[in-house]
């Protein structure tokens, strides 16, 4: 297999492209790159740009001659489609009689992609699972919403008629033209209840779909080594995956009985030499988040995506916490699945959109079976889109207040889709609703075991506790095109690390609103506080924020020369950008690079965290 088409993105580009990517005789990858952000959903949100890869299968070297069929894999959204169909034509040999197209997940943005792909190729074919044939067939007929529309679900006047369906209901082969031997897999998860995965035997060639992918802007057809992808696989996981780790534990356990040579997922590069060690995380961290003490069900129905995207927001934010979120799509759940789910919970989100006026009918029957198990003395939350009315989160909270539930936070309600801006409200709403958990965990374990206690008096955690930290102010401000996103917390945990270049390490727990900004190459202020005169400062960034405040309310800010917020009344600053991230169980240790610093008081002395014992701050 080809290790690289093309150099790197090192010219960053202006615009989405698509290109070719010989893998072997009769199998090119057709890559779309996109510079930028597409979306506001929150596993965009390293903005390191992406790419949509599809996987065609044609006997090129008779392109002049006509061809029985050509087979194409997990086709882009129609975000590519000005850039991927032009693509396509040139790929495809000349004369081509059918086009068979695997669809890997379905969505409103691929069905748009699939209905114009129908317009260019009538005599296509397209191959799903059964549960992502009746996506399509949902999709297919529905415009999605936008602000110039009057109502929320209208018929096209002129699509084209939905195609044949051939429908994959258990790992099947698919014949080819050619030397290869394409085997496809169902592989449903509840954020894609239609997933289908591709494995090519000759090669050993797992097309995967969302599976092990990474947001990353690349020309380069596999990464060049595990650490150059790292943290984009791991924020992909975290953002889509940990939410169903259950589910993706077992499918990964599937694909251990394949035989592997190469990855090659939806997004980001392929992966060539570690896949072992890729299937190795995702068990370690599905693993993880199945061990947690403490569990929050998610249930949801998301027509657009936009539902989802909220969804998705604050499950991760409450995961933050060290709890397990188990989502469940109401629409490919059991009622008798949903109902053990839900006696297990200790606690209970729920969200929906609006479409023509109502909930769909699967949150409408989840939250009757909500209505009729759910425990009134564990917490709720209500969260939808909608694009002009939002009648069907008004009856969730409406029907939950009268049954007696209390509720963890505000009914989110969201016009459309949330911007970055929003995204993050959510995760801290979701990392509020975390903690609050916890809190009445401890306090209930506190009143029935002396285990608390014990720790804080155990020898090495007082030992622990002598440890003393500086005092700081860590704050960041990050700008995106749709706005500024920015956080401080107050650091203690904080170390010079290196001598050359200079560097320092900062342990930030998970749970943490600022975390989000201190992925690699972001960059941040440390604001070092004086003895004597750092009350003040400590009790502005001490107490509790709601969800979305402006950390920095009221306060005078100078700016570091990369744009960091100091503030004045420290004894000295340093600015510096994040290199590496280390997951330490609860925290996560951050190596930075100092870039700038200045002493501004030389006659203060630092203020240092004196603790009597190290099970806390």
């Amino acid at each position: 297999m080809t290790n690289s088409s093309d150099q790197p993105c090192i010219t960053p580009i202006d615009r989405l492209q698509t290109i070719h990517i010989p893998i072997e005789s009769g199998l090119i990858s057709l890559r779309g790159l996109s510079p930028k952000r597409l979306r506001f959903e929150l596993e965009y949100g390293l903005e390191r740009g992406s790419t949509d890869n599809s996987f065609l299968f044609a006997d090129f070297e008779n392109a002049k001659t006509p061809c029985d069929q050509a087979i194409l894999i997990h086709p882009p959204g129609a975000t590519y489609a000005d850039v991927f169909i032009p693509a396509l034509k040139d790929a495809l040999p000349k004369g081509i009689i059918k086009l068979l197209v695997v669809v890997g997940h379905v969505n409103p943005n691929r069905v748009s992609m699939l209905r114009q792909l129908t317009e260019a190729y009538p005599q296509i074919e397209l191959i799903s699972s059964n549960p992502g044939a009746k996506l399509l067939k949902e999709l297919w007929v529905n415009q999605k919403p936008n602000r110039s529309k009057s109502s929320e679900d209208k018929i096209h006047p002129s699509l084209p008629a939905l195609p044949k369906i051939k429908i994959i209901k258990q790992e099947e082969e698919l014949p080819t033209n050619q030397k290869y031997k394409l085997r496809l897999l169902p592989a449903p998860s509840p954020r894609w209840p239609g997933g289908l995965l591709a494995f090519e035997e000759h090669l050993g060639l797992l097309m995967s779909d969302k599976f092990f992918s990474a947001h990353l802007c690349t020309r380069d057809w596999a990464e060049a080594n595990p650490s150059s992808t790292e943290e984009e696989r791991r924020h992909f996981y975290d953002c889509l995956m940990a939410p169903m780790s259950s589910q993706v534990a077992s499918i990964v356990n599937k694909l251990e009985e394949l035989d592997i040579q190469s990855i090659a997922p939806g997004h980001g590069p392929a992966i060539d030499t570690s896949w072992r060690s890729l299937l190795n995380d995702y068990q370690r961290w599905s693993e993880g988040q199945q061990r947690a003490n403490m569990r929050v069900i998610l249930l949801f129905a998301s027509a657009y995506g936009n539902t989802a995207a909220i969804a998705d927001a604050l499950a991760n934010g409450v995961s933050r916490t060290g709890i397990q979120v188990e989502i469940l799509n109401c629409e490919f759940i059991s009622p008798n699945d949903l109902m053990k789910h839900i006696r297990k919970a200790d606690a209970y989100l729920i969200g929906s959109p609006t479409l023509g006026g109502h909930a769909p009918t699967p949150i409408v029957s989840a939250l009757g079976t909500l209505l009729a198990e759910g425990d009134r003395n564990k917490p709720v939350g209500v969260f939808g889109s909608y694009g002009w009315s939002g009648e069907a989160v008004d009856l969730l909270e409406q029907k939950l207040r009268d049954g007696g539930f209390k509720f963890g936070f505000q009914t989110i309600k969201i016009k459309f889709s949330p911007d970055p801006k929003m995204v993050k409200t959510i995760e801290e709403t979701g990392t509020i609703f975390g903690r609050n958990l916890l809190t009445t965990q401890q306090r209930r374990q506190r009143r029935t075991t002396e285990g608390m206690i014990a720790s804080r008096s155990n020898p090495a955690i007082l030992a622990l506790g002598r440890i003393v930290g500086s005092l700081c102010i860590l704050t960041s401000r990050k700008k995106q095109a749709e706005g500024t996103l920015s956080g401080a917390m107050v650091a203690s945990w904080i170390s010079q690390a290196s001598f050359a270049p200079p560097g320092i390490s900062i342990a930030v727990a998970k749970d943490r609103a600022v975390e989000n900004l201190l992925h690699k190459d972001d960059r941040f202020a440390l604001n070092i506080l004086a003895a004597g005169r750092h009350n003040k400062l400590m009790k502005q960034f001490l107490h509790p924020f709601p969800p979305g405040a402006d950390r920095f309310s009221g306060l005078k800010l100078d700016l570091s020369p990369n744009g960091q917020p100091l503030l004045p009344d420290a004894l000295a600053w340093l600015e510096g950008s994040v290199k590496q991230r280390m997951e330490c169980s609860d925290h996560w240790l951050i190596y930075a690079e100092i870039n700038y610093g200045k002493v501004l008081d030389n006659d203060g002395v630092t203020a240092v965290h004196q603790r009597k014992t190290g099970a806390n701050y």
